[in-house]
């Protein structure tokens, strides 16, 4: 029975003796503040050490009575594993009696004992009374099987029989995950002096390590546990389930509130949209209407925001149903799929239900039967359909990513993951991101049917420019997929990079069909008026090409090293510049002036110098003042291409 570690929650009417018990518990008074000894009642959590036979170690959370202080009690009884309603034998069952049982059974509470105090204040035929009334308003809850545990807690009677009862119960308690990622919500706030900030809460989940890096969420901030206590006793190492003390640095108390949640890890969301499963309460005092207005009580965590339905306008209470819906909050809280949470009405005050967290990453849905049966969905699926759904909707996505938002283990998410992976449903991209292989096919088609119908309205062009390929597709997948779909599909050879553009691997530029001849004839008048050629605009234009049509020839034939741009509005064929270059190479010495160029080339001026800066640009010539020199490694190169 070893590191088995349990928080005990104790609820409950006022002054029905909750903190006079866990001091005859735990020799521990919980009432710590002045205002408490002096209302004798409690305000804050109050926690205390209890010490059974076993070495169970157990935590006591002495949470507050009186309706005022629901938030904290909320708060105390969110991460207990059994809890114990007291009743006052000379009170029996109260109002807030029957609240704290509505709220521990919407949080999902499973495990629980009836404890029955100051006993010694009636008699046998009045104690028979009080445990009928408990048992009809326990009827029907999970503490309908619970056993009765009649004490006194200042003449200590029923006290040991009651910590042989928390012991049997614990027994079959499953104890926290201590293995995943941890987390603490925090509920108390505090510094103490030549330390620093402290913060305290119950460990949902996890461990914690003395000197671990850890975060605090929502805001994000990195600091360091310098130092464990579990109730004021120093630790290495504290578990899930322990309540726990830890000294943060890199951190202010002002930087810090209760409702915050310390983490290890990057698993867990930061959400103001979350998709619920809310259990109402019967009997509500007023509708709550559509967008109304509600206070969510999660973990340590209180939030104002508003309540969206999606299969009604408005909710009257008046039977007691399960629904599916989605609450916007005002601010971000920290929270993982199976979260149980507690919604009240801010004004007037009252408590609508409780259920728990089927998305923590809900977006904006239309309201209808079809967004209520994909959260049906989502309630139900199984961890291979949740992540196949998260895989549809986030479309890329690494396993650390997808494990935070499904909001599963990671040895499942990874199972889930690699039987996907056998059966070729998904596949790996890079830096571990995944891709659903239909969402992979689906872009992959988007685009070759884009290409097919670019290259069949502009044949000159090498391919459609990247820019323009993704555009589109940006709206509905992620910049980092693309990229990779690109790059896979190159690989696959389906697509080709061409420089800036992309294009379909089996395409090649080539005269459209449909002008082909008119082309055709441009490019044999090229050939025809060899060096002293007409301006491109009039050869295009008497050839009845369009203008678009124009510039892509144009483009073409230089890319393609048919011509070579003179300047700026004369082209020649490449065949004709190589064939006098050639001419002039043999008729001249190493240097040569322009007076002997137009000798061997018989080119008039207009042409001449236009034509030796080419030489220049080519650099198989460089020009000295009025000279130029053969630069003999470059020429052959440029004479050997094709």
């Amino acid at each position: 029975m070893g590191d088995r570690f349990y928080t005990i929650g104790m609820a409950g009417h006022i002054d029905h003796g909750k903190t006079t018990l866990t001091k005859a518990l735990t020799n521990i008074d919980t009432d710590r503040l002045k205002e408490e000894k002096e209302r004798n009642i409690s305000i804050e959590l109050g926690f205390a050490p209890l010490k059974l036979k076993s070495d169970i170690q157990v935590s006591v959370i002495d949470v507050p009575g009186h309706e005022r202080f629901i938030r904290q009690m909320i708060a105390g009884v969110a991460g207990i594993d059994l809890v114990m309603l007291i009743v006052g034998a000379d009170e029996g069952v109260m109002p807030q009696t029957k609240e704290h049982l509505d709220i521990l059974s919407l949080l999902g509470i499973k495990n629980g004992i009836i404890v029955v105090t100051k006993i010694d204040r009636v008699d046998e035929e009045l104690l028979e009374l009080v445990q009928e009334d408990i048992a009809m308003e326990v009827a029907g809850t999970f503490l309908e099987e619970a056993p009765f545990v009649f004490v006194d807690s200042i003449s200590k009677k029923g006290i040991d029989q009651l910590k042989d009862v928390i012991e049997e119960k614990l027994s079959d308690v499953p104890s926290r995950d201590a293995k995943g990622a941890f987390r603490l919500p925090i509920d108390q706030v505090f510094t103490v002096h030549g330390q620093g900030t402290v913060v305290r809460g119950t460990i949902y989940e996890g461990a914690i390590n003395e000197g671990d890096i850890l975060e605090i969420l929502p805001q994000g901030l990195k600091v360091r546990a310098r130092q464990l206590q579990v109730h004021h006793e120093k630790k290495e190492r504290g578990f899930a389930g322990q309540r726990t003390a830890i000294n943060l640095g890199g951190v202010s108390k002002e930087e810090v509130k209760r409702g915050d949640v310390l983490v290890s890890t990057q698993q867990y969301a930061t959400t103001s949209t979350i998709d619920v499963s809310l259990q109402t309460l019967k009997g509500l005092d007023h509708p709550l209407k559509q967008r109304g207005h509600i206070k969510l009580h999660l973990g340590t965590a209180e939030v104002y925001g508003k309540i969206v339905f999606f299969d009604r306008n408005e909710l009257s209470g008046e039977e007691s149903e399960t629904i599916l819906c989605q609450l916007r909050l005002d601010e971000p809280i920290v929270t993982r799929r199976g979260d149980r949470f507690i919604l009240r009405r801010p004004t007037p005050v009252e408590t609508i239900g409780g259920g728990f967290v089927i998305d923590p990453n809900g977006e904006k849905y239309k309201f209808g039967e079809t967004t209520i049966d994909m959260l049906e969905r989502k309630k139900e699926g199984t961890p291979l359909e949740r992540v196949t759904d998260m895989l549809k909707e986030e479309k890329y996505v690494s396993i650390v990513k997808l494990q935070k938002l499904v909001d599963l283990p990671e040895d499942i998410v990874r199972n889930a993951i690699n039987e996907l992976l056998e059966k070729n449903n998904i596949i790996e991209g890079e830096q571990g991101d995944f891709v659903l292989s239909s969402i992979y096919v689906e872009i992959v088609e988007l685009i070759r049917r884009d290409l097919e119908e670019f290259h069949e309205e502009n044949s000159l062009r090498e391919g459609k420019s990247k820019a323009e390929v993704l555009h589109s597709l940006k709206q509905n997948y992620p910049a980092k997929l693309l990229e990779f779909v690109l790059s896979r599909s190159e690989q696959e050879n389906q697509l080709a990079k061409r420089g800036q553009f992309i294009a379909l691997a089996e395409f090649q530029p080539h005269f459209p069909s449909k002008w082909a001849k008119r082309m055709e004839q441009v490019v044999t008048e090229l050939e025809k008026q060899a060096l002293q050629v007409e301006n491109w605009e009039s050869i295009v234009t008497k050839a009845g090409l369009p203008t678009q049509l124009q510039e892509d020839l144009k483009h073409y034939l230089v890319r393609t090293n048919k011509v070579i741009p003179l300047d700026e509005k004369h082209y020649i064929s490449r065949t004709h510049i190589k064939v006098a270059v050639k001419k002039l190479r043999e008729k001249t010495a190493d240097e040569f002036e322009l007076q002997d160029a137009k000798e061997v080339l018989q080119l008039s001026r207009k042409y001449l110098v236009p034509f030796m800066e080419l030489l220049d640009r080519l650099r198989l010539t460089t020009r000295t003042e009025t000279k130029r020199k053969w630069q003999h490694v470059e020429y052959d190169k440029w004479i050997a291409t094709e």
